[in-house]
């Protein structure tokens, strides 16, 4: 079992090459932008890899048995969904996932939707394959990031093809409910819409008397018009491991979904498929204890956060990103852009215009309480002086 205090370490990510402490050179910026965390991957992870470059051949490997049914056995205990082996799409990343599903689904020029705010390339992919963006804003409600429903049916159009989800969202931290995930899975019967949903935070849910619940879940019917995409990317860590993977059960989709792949794709690196072994097999315990070392972070965002004039934001259900509304202080202080604002005070955010959103940012807590803190006293430093 992981103790807290292994999520305490600083570890100097300067000294290798890496997007995140890369970005800002030597500059005196902590990095609190990029969705991928300061902490080391599980022990049970880094062993199996190392076991696996210890053998010292590394060719072609397709997914095997083992690895099968560590992502079976892991998302039927996990999420109570039970899939086929044979339902399983493997992809070198999630991002190629919902890019391949709007090549997949329909025609160029067909309507692609999506809620904002949202990943950024939940926005480029429609392009990306000729097909045109439909997008209509999530709204708050009493602090609570919800769905607009009307805004949706008024989106969608008859050439609408596809229904881009992110759930968990990023960067809202909402788990959508199960009441939420019947209508949009109402929405797209009724619409004739294959839903592709971007589950890759799946394990990062706070409230363990909710746990994630796969739309595809839902019945048969929702499962034959779904393209879940899946990693361990995110829950372990291990995102430049490559390895991803897509759960298609009807056999139609899946085989146009295969077709838009063929030439384009790569499989994904071994080193990955050892790490989602090792991680679905054998993560578990060190997931909880991470779970309870983000809940402290996210409290402590939310709580300093709410304390700051011009300041808010909504409580993250999952994820480690806290989606911040700075558009008060923008107003007040006459800043263009706070994300250039924090920067300039030594934090480096993601800015909310990439997602959707202008006048928010995003700030990753996926890091030492220590780390945390010092990101949020310069917050505190350059909204209060």
């Amino acid at each position: 079992m992981s103790s807290i205090e292994d999520f305490q370490r600083i570890i100097d990510r300067r000294s290798v090459p890496g997007e995140k402490w890369g970005r800002y050179g030597n500059a005196d910026i902590i990095p609190m932008w990029v969705a991928d965390m300061d902490f080391a991957a599980p022990s049970v992870i880094l062993e199996a890899l190392q076991a696996r470059i210890e053998h010292g051949v590394f060719g072609y490997t397709d997914a095997w048995p083992g690895l099968l049914n560590a992502v079976i056995d892991g998302i039927a205990r996990d999420h109570a969904w039970r899939i086929e082996p044979e339902w399983l799409v493997w992809l070198p990343g999630v991002v190629s996932g919902f890019n391949l599903a709007c090549q997949a689904v329909g025609a160029p020029g067909d309507g692609v939707f999506t809620a904002t705010p949202v990943y950024p390339p939940f926005l480029s992919a429609p392009a990306n394959t000729g097909r045109t963006l439909l997008q209509c804003p999530l709204v708050q409600r009493e602090g609570r990031w919800e769905w607009d429903w009307d805004a949706v049916e008024r989106t969608l159009t008859p050439d609408t093809r596809l229904f881009m989800l992110c759930n968990p969202h990023n960067p809202v931290g909402r788990v959508f409910t199960r009441h939420e995930l019947r209508r949009i899975a109402d929405i797209a019967e009724r619409h004739e819409l294959v839903i592709c949903s971007d589950e890759i935070h799946c394990g990062l849910v706070f409230d363990e008397s909710t746990p994630h619940l796969p739309v595809a879940a839902l019945d048969e019917a929702v499962a034959r018009r779904t393209i879940t995409l899946m990693a361990p990317s995110k829950t372990w860590n291990i995102a430049a491991l490559y390895c991803a993977f897509a759960i298609i059960p009807d056999a139609t989709l899946r085989t146009r979904y295969r077709r838009a792949m063929r030439g384009v794709v790569p499989h994904p690196n071994v080193l990955g498929f050892v790490a989602a072994e090792a991680a679905y097999a054998h993560g578990t315990p060190w997931r909880m204890a991470l779970l309870e070392v983000l809940r402290q972070n996210r409290d402590r965002v939310v709580d300093e956060i709410s304390r700051l004039p011009g300041l808010s934001c909504a409580s993250p259900e999952a994820t480690y990103l806290a989606w911040i509304d700075c558009r008060s202080l923008m107003s007040d202080r006459e800043i263009d852009n706070p994300a250039k604002f924090f920067e300039h005070a030594g934090v480096g955010l993601s800015d909310g215009a990439p997602f959707g959103a202008p006048g928010f940012v995003r700030l990753n807590f996926g890091c030492p309480a220590s780390t945390l803190e010092h990101g949020l006293a310069r917050i505190r430093k350059a909204v209060c002086g």
